[in-house]
């Protein structure tokens, strides 16, 4: 990094609290390095209460952009001049890209990141009937990405608790934006003939909840019993890098089981892509940091 460093260096980071666990530093400056990209990628701790602050900060550092993580997304996402369409409709943004007019557009590639991670292992959304459960911040961003990319339908489903009002307003916000989706809706995640039959006819299952990761390793989001053959399992959680759901999908002979951490990796590839208009080397990535 000494070698690297210039009075020319343009600066990114990550802002939110904490974040002295990211991997987001390591990753980026090892592309950066990589593509002979002068640039560096620092983490900084902002609580809340702090975003507006921080915001200013970068800003007046003519930083080339940040990544934006809990809790400070949707703080963020009304501080920005401009949010691409699918920030608008989650209502939140994960990636900050200044233009060289310095105007700020917000982004936010979890759902695209997702979405890749699927067509990596050779599932489309594009037609397909999906059904997402949970209707938390990685649910809002799937269910928004995959209903720009033109699935055929959605069914969130969800308990019904604090959340699930969220889960219908993600719901309405999709299908005002999306109107040409043929069906996007929400269930209550108890009412088990309900999500059976919808898992029965989707071609997509996905758990955007904390179930099967620490200490949540033996909840399955779903009843084993209603997979089949023909659906596709994609799990948010990425540690465990297997989880119940996958085990038990693959056990069922499911088409496909596809683990969260590689929707950590694409997403911050389209992160990548947007501060530097070059594609991560995203393989090498994956093999030192994610593997």
């Amino acid at each position: 990094m000494e070698r690297r460093i210039t009075g020319h260096t343009q600066l990114y980071g990550l802002i939110g609290s904490p974040v002295g666990h990211s991997g987001s530093p390591a990753m980026y400056n090892y592309s950066f390095e990589k593509l002979g990209i002068d640039a560096a990628y620092l983490a900084f701790d902002v609580p809340l209460e702090k975003t507006e602050d921080a915001v200013r900060a970068l800003r007046t550092l003519h930083a080339g952009g940040f990544n934006v993580t809990m809790p400070d997304k949707t703080a963020v996402a009304r501080l920005v001049d401009r949010l691409s369409p699918a920030a608008e409709l989650v209502g939140a943004c994960n990636t900050v890209v200044f233009e060289s007019d310095g105007t700020m557009t917000g982004h936010i590639t979890d759902g695209t990141g997702f979405v890749r991670n699927l067509q990596e292992h050779g599932i489309e959304v594009s037609g397909r009937k999906i059904v997402l459960i949970g209707t938390g911040g990685a649910a809002t961003a799937i269910a928004v990405q995959t209903a720009l990319d033109k699935a055929a339908e959605i069914a969130v489903f969800n308990r019904k608790d604090e959340f699930y009002a969220n889960g219908q307003r993600t719901v309405e916000k999709i299908k005002k934006a999306v109107p040409e989706i043929g069906n996007v809706y929400i269930e209550d995640l108890d009412d088990r003939e309900a999500l059976e039959k919808a898992i029965a006819e989707s071609d997509i299952l996905v758990n955007a909840t904390r179930a099967g990761m620490s200490p949540l390793e033996d909840v399955m989001p779903v009843p084993a019993e209603f997979l089949h053959k023909d659906l596709a399992v994609a799990d948010v959680v990425y540690n465990p890098r297997e989880t119940l759901l996958l085990k038990k999908a693959k056990e069922a002979g499911c088409r496909a089981a596809v683990g969260g951490i590689g929707m950590l990796l694409w997403q911050g590839a389209a992160a990548f892509e947007l501060f530097t208009g070059q594609k991560m080397p995203a393989q090498e990535v994956m093999e030192k940091f994610f593997e």
